[in-house]
């Protein structure tokens, strides 16, 4: 199962908690809020990126199902 990084940019308020859990995907842009990568998220990344969806105050991050790979 392939999967990938999105966020909700109403919810976010730039932490920038996300781009330090995971760098290799997340970047900032020059307010603080995340560019992600779009490609899917290689596995072994997906423990640090559960842990940056589960570390964000606002809950803006989610992790799904990359239904491009299918």
């Amino acid at each position: 199962m392939t999967m990938r990084i999105t966020i909700d940019p109403v919810s976010c308020d730039a932490f920038g908690y996300c781009a330090e859990i995971l760098p290799e995907v997340i970047t900032l842009d020059e307010w603080g809020y995340p560019i992600v990568d779009q490609r899917p998220l290689p596995p072994r990344l997906l423990e640090l990126a559960k842990r940056a969806v589960r570390d964000c105050p606002r809950r803006a991050i989610s992790l799904v199902r990359d239904s491009r790979a299918l």
